[in-house]
């Protein structure tokens, strides 16, 4: 190899050129390489089971930043990917609800510093304990706003998993127990954003023709055609699962029967007084086991109800090793969270009296982002086609 009188690198007869290494990255999803719905799920959770753990705001926004890119970075064009806009909505609204019942109703936590007095409202004898107006303090609103951001973190993960898990795909994994309310889920998960898409293209459609499509004569205009499909779609999907054998069951044993219904509720009984547990100071030491024993016995009960379902699957989803990633960066996102609440409380709960500034912690907050590596490992969404 030799450099040429203008700079340029001349290589000689024969030589091979360089390799250059690349990175590796994630491959475009298709049919083939999709990742689990449920792995969506579970890292979702993962992260809401942080989100329930901590109050810090520093700590809440990293989650719901670590949620945004992964939906902004993973979020396909498909209509129920669309839905993360309206969680994130919805979530603005709760923390301004929270905020404004402290303002207007008070908040049990004394404070001193007092910002505004609001008329009160005389109230009888039997509402001892509530209020409408009065003080309002420092330390009363910032404790709504905590408490406010944890409840919109939770709705956010939510939205995460709905914009980025399949859910007819997610329905096609589910047990043959959990067939019949699995689909009464889906349809109630993607009423929503097709609703949402329709209005938009209602609107859209209106604007085109000059028409008004807000205020009180848009709404009727806009409602009653998105109205008429949604109930089109309803019956065409009703008819399609009547035509799929849809609720057609085997028939088992009666002991099976029986026995199915013991596992299924005790377990699930199970699952309520081992979760108790974990969450009370007192529980910690019978919580765990009855969890476990709870969870073996509910699965077993489902196993067994599985035997009454006699649909089968075309082409399952596989469950790969990016959905082994992506599922466990969101559970050790939520077991770190938990073991740094029991290492060091104060940290993940900032208190409001006397009123600080929160921290932020510097493990909690390298725990947390590991949520982000479904954004690097899952595969990327194909790319739009161009109209021609």
């Amino acid at each position: 190899m030799t450099t040429g009188e203008s700079g340029s690198v001349v290589r000689a007869a024969g030589e091979r050129p360089a390799r250059r290494r690349v990175l590796p990255v994630a491959p475009r999803a298709s049919r083939s390489n999709a990742l689990h719905p449920g792995a969506w799920w579970i890292w979702a959770l993962g992260l809401g089971t942080a989100a329930s753990r901590t109050t810090n705001p520093l700590l809440l926004g990293l989650l719901v930043g670590v949620a945004g890119y992964v939906v902004a970075a993973r979020r396909t064009e498909a209509p129920w990917a669309r839905s993360y806009g309206a969680f994130v909505k919805l979530a603005l609204a709760v923390l301004g609800i929270r905020l404004a019942f402290a303002v207007f109703l008070g908040s049990p936590i004394p404070g001193t510093h007092v910002l505004l007095t609001l008329p009160e409202v005389p109230l009888p004898h039997w509402a001892q304990g509530i209020r409408i107006g009065g003080r309002v303090t420092a330390e009363g609103l910032v404790f709504a706003l905590y408490d406010g951001l944890k409840l919109a973190a939770l709705l956010i993960c939510v939205g995460a998993a709905n914009a980025l898990a399949n859910p007819a795909r997610l329905l096609k994994s589910l047990p043959g127990a959990l067939y019949e309310a699995g689909v009464a889920v889906v349809v109630a998960m993607t009423f929503a954003p097709n609703l949402i898409a329709d209005v938009q293209r209602m609107r859209a459609a209106r604007r085109l023709r000059g028409r008004p499509d807000k205020g009180l004569r848009g709404l009727v205009h806009v409602g009653l055609p998105v109205l008429e499909g949604a109930l089109e779609r309803s019956v065409a999907l009703a008819a399609a699962m009547d035509a799929r054998g849809y609720g057609r069951t085997a028939e088992v044993p009666a002991a099976v029967r029986r026995t199915t219904t013991v596992l299924t509720l005790g377990g699930l009984l199970g699952v309520c007084a081992g979760t108790y547990g974990l969450l009370t100071a007192e529980g910690g030491s019978y919580g765990l086991p009855v969890l476990l024993a709870g969870l073996t016995a509910a699965l077993g009960g489902l196993w067994l109800g599985g035997r009454r379902s006699l649909r089968t699957r075309y082409r399952p989803d596989a469950w790969g090793t990016r959905a082994w990633l992506v599922a466990g960066s969101g559970v050790a996102v939520a077991a770190l969270l938990i073991a740094s609440a029991a290492y060091d409380p104060a940290a993940l709960t900032p208190g409001v009296v006397p009123l600080t500034a929160p921290r932020l912690p510097l493990w909690p907050a390298a725990s947390i982002l590991l949520g982000l590596l479904p954004a690097f490992v899952a595969p990327a969404p194909p790319i739009p086609e161009e109209p021609s």
